[in-house]
């Protein structure tokens, strides 16, 4: 995503922060409840932290099959402890078992919070949180599926993610920073999969008072920029609303695989006013992205019911999944929680007719690269290394991959929302 400074305007840039120090295997932590957890072979790194395997075992080595990881970084940072309000607060295991059980789920994508605390080593301080253990991320099978999904599976994420942010939602929490980096597949269950990355996540409700609805110009844009909700172009906190709006995106994307504002997300005003033009014309936004006969017209429903919401609106979420199911059962589907990532026709858009187009042109001898299959004009900006944990100028989040656990890179900036504790 842009600078934060270049997309608000004015402004200091956000302060560089200290990276985590690689602890070696074996290394034991104690959590404020007195538990101990022993430190594996580290498998991934964020922005300011490092991810380790753990086990609840200090006597022996921590395996390669460990049900837990540890996230580490400076106590000084911010990242972390924002992260860790609202585990502490919506995230206990009793608390999400709770609510699986009242609405007969089978499981519930939110990471359970297993511990945290401080810890000391060669004069330093560190803050650590234990978390769940998981597996790939959908933006690499995104990737790996030439940038689109079967429309079977990306209506099967939606309702798994209606679920996720009902959670939440009810739990005075938004999300604020939906997409394919920050959903992780278990690391036991592939066809579970689950939200991560709460750095950005609002309180939006503290203690039952919901927040005003109020622009400012100063927080503008704050987000990834192509599934930013127009509330957080405009600079106003985040809301249920909004998240439902980037879970709309989101899944239009990964069934066509390209948003019509794509071509400049370095300019965060034209994808402001791209958005805000196809929110008045959900049919052109439609038309734009599919082709009459793959048109999903339960994303049109979707979407024209999330315009419809007030910025303090409890989202009708049975509703919405309606509309999902409907559109599981007009390709003759049924939600029957496997996650299946083969290509299929379901749902192929323009972006899929150009493909085959190239394929066709690739063997009369067209050059190689308009025959890879990847559609037209789908490349991003390169993406620029991370200095001291803060972002250059990429347009998304990357994530740096060691193992079988991917660790998002947390974005702060001078837009962000303030936190609420």
């Amino acid at each position: 995503m842009p600078p934060k400074a270049k997309a608000a305007g004015k402004g200091k840039a956000p302060a560089k922060r200290k990276l985590a120090e690689e602890f070696p295997p074996g290394e034991v932590l104690t959590d404020t409840a007195k538990k101990s957890w022993r430190l594996g072979a580290p498998v991934g790194q964020g922005g300011f932290g490092l991810l380790y395997l753990a086990s609840d075992d200090k006597t022996k080595a921590v395996g390669a099959d460990a049900a837990y990881v540890v996230k580490v970084e400076p106590s000084d940072n911010g990242p972390l402890f924002s992260e860790l309000k609202f585990y502490m607060r919506a995230a206990k295991p009793d608390l999400i078992g709770a609510w699986i059980k009242s609405k007969k789920l089978k499981y519930l994508g939110v990471p359970k919070y297993w511990g945290s605390g401080l810890h000391e080593k060669g004069g330093k301080r560190y803050r650590f949180m234990v978390m769940d253990r998981f597996g790939t991320d959908l933006q690499k099978k995104f990737e790996e599926s030439g940038k689109q999904f079967p429309r079977k599976l990306v209506l099967q994420l939606g309702l798994r993610l209606l679920d996720i942010l009902e959670y939440i939602h009810e739990h005075e929490y938004v999300h604020a920073d939906i997409k394919a980096s920050n959903l992780l597949l278990s690391h036991k269950n592939p066809n579970q999969v689950y939200l991560v990355d709460y750095g950005l996540a609002y309180r939006y409700l503290p203690d039952g008072v919901p927040k005003e609805y109020k622009e400012d110009p100063k927080r503008c844009h704050d987000g990834t920029i192509e599934f930013t909700s127009t509330d957080a172009h405009k600079g106003v906190s985040p809301s249920r609303r909004g998240d439902l709006e980037i879970l709309g995106y989101c899944m239009i994307q990964w069934l066509c695989g390209r948003l019509p504002w794509e071509d400049k997300l370095q300019d965060p005003v034209y994808v402001r006013d791209s958005k805000l033009r196809y929110r008045d014309n959900l049919k052109e936004l439609m038309k734009k992205c599919f082709t009459p006969e793959n048109e999903p017209g339960e994303m049109t429903k979707f979407m024209e019911e999330v315009k419809s919401l007030g910025y303090t609106d409890k989202p009708d979420y049975q509703k919405l999944r309606g509309f999902l199911q409907q559109g599981l059962k007009g390709i003759g589907a049924t939600d029957d929680d496997k996650l299946d990532f083969s290509v299929s026709v379901n749902g192929a858009g323009p972006s899929t007719v150009k493909t085959a187009k190239r394929k066709k042109a690739a063997e009369k001898g067209a050059s190689n690269d308009e025959a890879d299959g990847s559609p037209a004009k789908r490349s991003r900006p390169p993406s620029k290394k991370e200095m001291n944990g803060v972002k250059k100028a990429s347009p998304k989040k990357r994530l740096v991959e060691t193992g079988t656990q991917t660790s998002p890179v947390v974005k702060r900036g001078r837009g962000r929302p303030k936190k609420n504790t």
